[in-house]
């Protein structure tokens, strides 16, 4: 399995279901996977079969190039997405980081600086 491409779409799929304000479990069901293996696909832990990533697609409105990581985010920033050779994980977090309270955040980046030294 490609651990990375797993997570890239894991991510997307998260970001676009939260997006439409879904549960994982109206997903699952919307798409005909059992909650706990749409768990595990937003996880990164799986790769959905071709029927499935249509469906998935379908279901939240996203072009599997999206999914995938292959087109770039539409946003007013350039710099507010990361690319994509700075992996998925390093997405994931910034996906993260934007959720996060001004504090909270401020305490994010004093154990990432703490971490970096």
């Amino acid at each position: 399995m490609n651990e990375e491409l797993a997570i890239t779409i894991g991510t997307a799929a998260r970001a676009a279901r939260e997006h439409l304000g879904l549960t994982q479990a109206e997903v699952a069901e919307r798409i005909g996977l059992v909650h706990p293996v749409y768990s595990r696909l937003e996880r990164g832990k799986m790769l959905p079969s071709v029927p499935s990533l249509y469906r998935l697609c379908r279901e939240l409105r996203v072009s599997p190039e999206t999914l995938m990581g292959l087109t770039p985010k539409a946003s007013g920033r350039k710099d507010s997405q990361p690319q994509a050779e700075e992996g998925p994980k390093l997405r994931r977090l910034l996906h993260l980081a934007q959720k996060l309270e001004e504090e909270d955040l401020d305490a994010l980046l004093h154990i990432a600086s703490a971490l970096a030294r």
